[in-house]
């Protein structure tokens, strides 16, 4: 069989990254375009490539373009108050803008009502400089920007720290792990060590034992960098046994953390944590497999008690969802291993443990939950 290029062909491990980019641009705007108070939404591919394939793959401009034109159709143009959709392709090969253009206006995906669109072909480092200033500005608006760069050397996490500075975007990032992995002890070029040098001292990074550990150093390192009032996590994709790319997405809001968090158990819904060409994972809760939220849980619990409150929020920096944790505690509290009580100290009804962003908000301290 004929080997596909990638340069004009989608395959299967980037059909896997627009798939999860995809699936959380919709819920991003599905949020936001019901809130009353985001009167614009602002979106960035700051290398978006040419939208459309050879073999009939869609791009991240098509994808992107597709989830606009629903939820306002859905959601937007129902309402008095329309919240206005703005996109923007950037790619400094302008052959890719005028492709990804072509197929947009061609497949009818935007139209006048839903916002602005623009493309551009300016160099990363330019459009960023502006791009920065712009998003700074921002006062009832939300951003995401997606980056999918050629190559690494390009990012910097001051780049990131840059464009969510205002709090009020999300970053998508695309990183070649495999190709920095091999490089990561062995004739570390000096792209690679000035990107590590930015996460932590080069000589304090942990030699990594395969490609999958690397992607975990990768993320406690940007988590480490960017502060712990903004959330980090990584979706891995392994395109054969040997290679491995990685997804690392940024956000200030701990809601948004959680709808990405969907987005990756929707795509790998056995653990949450990646993609394979060929997969054969076992479940998460698999008699042979050491559940490893159970672990951790046992553990944050025997500590001392937990509110609902707590539990949310160790749930989703765990990387993990509330009905994950809530099929836990059921079992545990089946079998007379945990108490739980209100506040006040009487009792709770059967499995109501109000692990949720609703309750993480508006009450935080509802129940307690302690290991016995």
């Amino acid at each position: 069989m004929k080997k596909q290029n990638s340069k004009t062909n989608l395959l299967n491990h980037s059909e896997a990254k627009v798939e999860l980019l995809s699936k959380y641009i919709g819920r991003f705007l599905n949020i936001l375009c019901s809130e009353n108070y985001t009167k614009r939404i602002r979106i960035y591919d700051l290398f978006c490539g040419q939208g459309l394939y050879e073999n009939g793959g869609e791009g991240s401009p098509i994808v992107i373009m597709r989830s606009v034109k629903e939820v306002f159709y859905r959601i937007v143009n129902n309402r008095e108050v329309k919240t206005q959709l703005d996109c923007y392709f950037n790619d400094i090969k302008s052959e890719k803008v005028e492709k990804a253009e072509r197929s947009i206006i061609e497949k009818k995906l935007w139209y006048p009502s839903f916002g602005t669109l623009k493309f551009s072909s300016i160099d990363y480092k330019d459009y960023l400089q502006n791009l920065t200033v712009e998003l700074n500005e921002l006062d009832d608006e939300k951003a995401f920007v997606f980056i999918d760069p050629y190559e690494y050397k390009h990012i910097k996490m001051q780049h990131i720290h840059a464009l969510m500075k205002n709090r009020k975007t999300e970053v998508l990032l695309w990183l070649p792990t495999q190709f920095m992995y091999r490089f990561e002890k062995n004739s570390t070029p000096k792209a690679l060590k000035d990107f590590i040098e930015e996460l932590v001292p080069y000589e304090k990074w942990n030699e990594s034992r395969n490609s999958r550990e690397f992607v975990e150093e990768l993320r406690d390192g940007f988590q480490n960098a960017i502060g712990d009032s903004f959330f980090v996590d990584n979706f891995i994709i392994q395109k054969d046994p040997g290679t491995t790319f990685a997804l690392f997405f940024f956000t200030p809001h701990i809601k948004g953390f959680e709808k990405m968090l969907e987005s990756k158990w929707e795509v790998d819904n056995e653990h949450g944590t990646g993609w394979s060409y060929n997969s054969n994972q076992l479940s998460l809760f698999t008699e042979n497999k050491v559940n490893p939220l159970a672990e951790k849980l046992r553990e944050f619990l025997s500590a001392k008690e937990r509110t609902n409150g707590e539990l949310y929020f160790f749930t989703i920096k765990q990387g993990f969802l509330p009905k994950h944790i809530n099929e836990i505690l059921r079992d545990w509290q089946n079998t007379s291993k945990i108490d739980v009580k209100n506040v006040d100290g009487s009792r709770v009804r059967r499995s109501a443990f109000y692990i949720n962003y609703q309750n993480y908000r508006k009450n935080h301290s509802r129940i307690t939950i302690q290991y016995l």
